[in-house]
């Protein structure tokens, strides 16, 4: 059965597989968040404290999303500390892949906060479609505007 299995998966497209996999997608993410998200002190900012906090409002969900699909470059101050590195777009990860990679950081990584609620590849979709030509400077602002920081 198991066998079975791994031979389905492998007629699969690889995207289709990781979509399903938001800890090995994070795996591209962990290269400067650290594999658990706690960051490089002046150089990438932490995933684990703030994340849920951002994912219980709506403009939070918005723009966690955006950060994967636009990428972040400019100023962004987390846990009191202002980072100014550049986040590439993450572009060739589909809705699904998104949404799990959302999920992955917002259940093992960023675990204190509020209860989190799972991403949707619809959810992820819809902000995807409202995002136009943003930049990653434009996401990074919206960053300051949830914040206040």
């Amino acid at each position: 059965m198991r066998a079975q299995a791994l031979a389905i998966l492998a007629l699969l497209p690889a995207t289709a597989v990781a979509a399903q996999d938001g800890r090995s997608i994070f795996n591209r993410c962990a290269a400067c968040h650290t594999a658990t998200g706690a960051g490089v002190p002046g150089a990438y900012p932490p995933l684990r404290g703030e994340v849920r906090t951002l994912a219980a409002k709506p403009a939070g969900r918005r723009y966690l999303v955006l950060a994967v699909v636009k990428g972040l470059s400019g100023p962004l101050t987390v846990e009191g500390k202002t980072y100014r590195n550049f986040m590439p777009a993450q572009g060739g990860l589909d809705n699904a892949a998104v949404a799990a990679v959302l999920n992955h950081v917002g259940t093992a990584i960023a675990t204190a906060g509020p209860p989190f609620k799972p991403f949707t590849p619809a959810e992820v979709a819809g902000y995807k479609a409202g995002a136009g030509s943003m930049t990653g400077a434009d996401v990074a602002k919206l960053h300051g505007a949830i914040t206040g920081k």
